[in-house]
């Protein structure tokens, strides 16, 4: 949910969809923080910049990943109950799979399991 894709063109639209997304991130109060973040923010920075050279016009790109991660409660800790504790359970789900990604990606080709497990959270198939 709250996915959205933008083209802009200057510093100002950009700032304005920073301020966007931070307005309406999930937060929460639990036992462990007041003010406790209850998802994940991406904001994806696509470039593309036309150049001009001795090879004829051509496009540079890139790409800029921001990433907030909600923190990782302990539920006893948090006194989380009900639709919170469910949140809990997917942020930490979602850190798992983000740690199991990473660990794959370190190892690189030296191991026999070349499978990355990125498509099992919505967060890591983003990234």
């Amino acid at each position: 949910p709250h996915l959205t894709e933008e083209a802009v063109i200057s510093h100002s639209e950009c700032m304005s969809l920073l301020d966007f997304g931070n307005k309406i991130r999930a937060t929460s109060q639990t036992n462990m923080n007041s003010g406790s973040s209850r998802s994940h923010a991406l904001f994806i920075l696509r470039l593309a910049i036309p150049i001009e050279d001795g090879k004829g016009r051509r496009i540079r790109s890139s790409t800029l990943n921001l990433i907030d991660l909600a923190g990782s409660e302990r539920v006893k800790k948090s006194g989380a109950a009900g639709q919170r504790m469910r949140e809990g359970q997917n942020i930490n789900s979602s850190l798992s799979v983000l740690g199991q990604v990473i660990s794959k990606l370190a190892e690189g080709k030296s191991r026999q399991s070349k499978h990355v497990p990125f498509r099992q959270s919505k967060l890591t198939y983003l990234l």
